[in-house]
C-alpha cells in the first residue's frame, strides 16, 4: 500500500554543433520587414507615441526651468517676461 515509483520520461533538446543558424530567418529582409509593419501601423504608432514624447519633453523642459529658477534673478525676468540669459 506504499506510494509505487513511476519512471519519468524526460526530452532533452540540444543544438547540433554544425547547425547554428537557429535565428537566421529573424535578420533576413529585416528592413523591408520594418518598412511593411510601419506602414500598416503608423496612425497606431502616432497615437503611441505623441503622448509619451510629449510628456517627455513637457517634463525635460520643467526639470530645466526648475533649475534655472534657482539662479539669481532668473525668477524675477520670467514673471516680468523679460528676455531670459
Amino acid at each position: 500500500m506504499g506510494k509505487q515509483i513511476v519512471p519519468v520520461k524526460s526530452v532533452v533538446y540540444a543544438l547540433s554543433p554544425f547547425q547554428q543558424k537557429i535565428m537566421a530567418g529573424l535578420w533576413k529582409d529585416l528592413p523591408t520587414k520594418i518598412h511593411h509593419k510601419v506602414s500598416e501601423n503608423w496612425i497606431s504608432a502616432t497615437l503611441l507615441l505623441a503622448p509619451l514624447v510629449g510628456t517627455y519633453t513637457y517634463v525635460q523642459n520643467y526639470l530645466e526651468k526648475e533649475k534655472l529658477a534657482h539662479r539669481k534673478g532668473y525668477l524675477w525676468r520670467v514673471l516680468t517676461n523679460n528676455e531670459v540669459v
